[in-house]
């Protein structure tokens, strides 16, 4: 598969045309999709297939108003009404697992038990990008995102991932978008504001 260019319309899904959504329909998103979510996301690459991310897809009515209080008054209408809200945490004792996830180096988990510095950035880093692929893997699946920040990372770790190893990191908002809550696309940098080739 690999050298061969998406359509143009898997491009506008995935990137030109996707929008971040604010408003929901009412259209419920199964639990079976969301396991097809985790099972497309989990093949995307990490270093050296650490693999930390840690994810709470919360749905229920009960475990949205656990939520609620930890989130910023601009992003509480939007979250309650999103049939899903992941919460993309990450593992800091992510190493645990690489006897499993990459027994090419049988070594690899004393390398992250003893460096705490390289363990806590290895864990965020990875789990930002299993956060990004998310994402792409959702819209994909025909599901539109409302990525944020904008909520109290030590409420919500204390109340979904308390006695774990596990820390937040943002929320997805998850479901059938409404067109009428999304802002107009703003501006992005330009090659040369961001980008240069050595």
């Amino acid at each position: 598969m690999s050298g061969t260019p998406l359509t143009p319309a898997a491009f506008d899904q995935l990137f030109l045309e996707a929008h971040t959504h604010n408003a929901w329909q009412d259209k419920p998103v199964s639990d079976e999709l969301l396991h097809s979510l985790y099972e497309t996301l989990r093949m995307a690459p990490t270093s050296m297939n650490c693999s930390p991310a840690r994810i709470v897809f919360v749905k229920s009515r009960a475990a949205k108003e656990k939520l609620n209080p930890a989130l910023m008054e601009g992003n509480r209408a939007k979250t309650m009404a999103a049939p899903v809200t992941a919460i993309i945490g990450y593992d800091t004792r992510f190493y645990e697992q690489l006897p499993k996830l990459f027994p090419p180096i049988p070594t690899a988990r004393g390398m992250f038990e003893s460096n705490a510095a390289l363990s806590d950035i290895t864990a965020f880093r990875n789990g930002t990008l299993q956060g990004a692929y998310l994402i792409l893997a959702a819209r994909a699946l025909g599901l539109d995102c409302g990525p944020m920040s904008g909520f109290d990372n030590a409420a919500v770790d204390q109340l979904f991932f308390a006695g774990t190893n596990v820390k937040s990191n943002f929320l997805c908002n998850l479901g059938y978008g409404d067109a009428k809550g999304v802002y107009p696309r703003s501006p992005r940098l330009e090659f040369a504001e961001a980008c240069s080739i050595a």
